[in-house]
């Protein structure tokens, strides 16, 4: 097992359009110094902070792997813009590309490289920056993130079929009227999340802060997506099919996603077609949090995959 060492430390983060000095906060988990390639973990939401994907640290603990974990911009210990809510010339992809970028110069891991890891909207960040071929890049993860947001929301109605008729009935009533505050929505959506997002009841703390996260500040994840999981309204989601831009993805990438996960087969199978180099798991008894649901395969094939695979 790794000696574990943790640090922590702020950068500032000049946002285009923000109107004020930012920052993003990071902590790393090991040392940047020793020869291992470090990996940055880039989190869902947009705005569910970096606490959920706790279970990386086991990439240290049991392969030796640096762990760089932030909190993107707009969320928890980063800065927040409450009064960019709505801001779609704000809130883009080039915004998060730009954070990324940042974060790394000032890690200094241009010339030693870094791998990238992204869970949900986190992979749709990191296969963005992926396809831009950035210095520095070794290796790609893409857990559970959709390669199309069209697809994505056919899984979704499908995955929706699937669901009590009175739980369906709520939702509908309920998106019908523009209702995704009140209990009635928020309890059905916990029936959908119970089924698709993560399946071990109770949920583990830090995927409920994450939930904490979204509701105190939805900013970002009601700009760039929506309401909820599966109703997609934000401009920068809306449309978006990133497996397009694949064949950019010259680094090899390693694929997961679960059997019960949210982003399914069908919008995930893409990224599989598309980049040059790449392997696909699914995890069977997993939905949307499979580091959680299969903790130690999850690791497993990380591990194994950024210290052997090329």
């Amino acid at each position: 097992m790794a000696a574990q060492t943790i640090s922590e430390g702020e950068v500032a983060f000049d946002a285009p359009g923000a109107g004020k000095p930012c920052k993003t906060w990071y902590k790393i988990i090991g040392s940047l110094d020793s020869e291992s390639v470090p990996l940055i973990a880039l989190h869902g939401g947009p705005g569910g902070g970096h606490e959920y994907l706790a279970p990386l640290v086991d990439l240290h603990g049991k392969h030796g792997v640096p762990i760089v974990f932030y909190d993107q911009i707009g969320c928890a210990r980063s800065t927040h813009l409450q009064e960019k809510k709505g801001d779609d010339s704000f809130w883009t992809f080039d915004l998060f590309v730009k954070e990324l970028d940042n974060l790394v110069d000032h890690l200094k891991l241009r010339e030693k490289g870094f791998y990238v890891l992204g869970q949900s909207w986190g992979g749709m960040l990191g296969s963005t920056y992926a396809s831009r071929q950035p210095r520095g890049l070794k290796k790609l993860v893409l857990v559970s993130s959709p390669a199309s947001i069209p697809l994505y929301m056919e899984n979704c109605k499908t995955l929706l079929a699937g669901l009590p008729k009175n739980i369906r009935d709520t939702l509908e009533e309920c998106d019908r009227l523009g209702d995704h505050e009140s209990e009635k929505f928020q309890e059905a959506a916990l029936v959908f999340n119970k089924k698709h997002v993560c399946r071990i009841d109770p949920m583990p703390e830090p995927v409920v802060t994450a939930f904490q996260h979204l509701k105190e500040d939805p900013t970002s994840y009601v700009t760039m997506q929506g309401p909820s999981e599966f109703i997609i309204e934000g401009t920068a989601f809306k449309g978006w099919e990133g497996f397009k831009r694949g064949h950019n993805i010259q680094v090899p990438t390693l694929l997961i996603n679960g059997g019960y996960d949210e982003v399914g087969d069908v919008c995930f199978e893409p990224w599989f077609w598309t980049i040059p180099n790449v392997r696909w798991v699914t995890l069977q008894g997993a939905s949307h949090m499979s580091h959680w649901e299969e903790r130690d395969r999850f690791i497993q094939l990380c591990g194994t995959f950024l210290n052997g695979y090329k």
